[in-house]
């Protein structure tokens, strides 16, 4: 949607600049978007989007998802802006060793939060939009199994800003 609001936009400032002239449209004629509202009980905290250190490889995003009322429910998916493919990931540890396995869906209880943060669950961010780096804030989508959907603001980090949270 936010896509279509840029195109959108960027179709009026041209058309505005062809004609010298811009026309008197008032507010609420503009057209925007707008992030979906989240279910009932529904609740997203503490969102960031980590850099990563090296350019080309993967970032990583962080948040709290809460239910305070209503049936259990199954996190399907997570996007974020400017990211090209996002994948749910939990870190494991095997013997020793730690590692990271993909997951395919994350369930909520009512009255529970769910914590997506360093070494534990956590969202991989694959083929990064270089323009992200200069965005103070980028949108993370969560999607239910019902096809639901609640989205807020992930503030951009890099990984001198995450030292300290972990």
């Amino acid at each position: 949607m936010r896509i279509i609001g840029t195109i959108l936009a960027s179709g009026l400032l041209l058309a505005l600049g062809a004609c010298g002239e811009a026309p008197d449209v008032p507010p609420e004629k503009v057209a925007t978007t707008a992030a979906p509202e989240a279910p009932p009980g529904i609740s997203l905290s503490d969102a960031r989007v980590q850099l990563p250190a090296v350019s080309g490889r993967p970032g990583v995003a962080y948040f709290t998802i809460s239910q305070s009322s209503g049936p259990p429910r199954t996190v399907a998916g997570v996007a974020v802006e400017l990211a090209g493919r996002t994948e749910m990931h939990e870190t494991m540890k095997k013997g020793e060793a730690m590692t990271m396995q993909p997951v395919e869906s994350v369930a909520l209880e009512s009255g529970k939060s769910v914590e997506f943060a360093p070494g534990g669950k956590h969202i991989m961010l694959f083929d990064l939009d270089p323009k992200l780096r200069f965005e103070d804030s980028v949108e993370l989508t969560v999607t239910f199994d019902g096809g639901d959907k609640a989205a807020t603001r992930a503030r951009v980090t890099t990984v001198n800003d995450m030292e300290g949270m972990n």
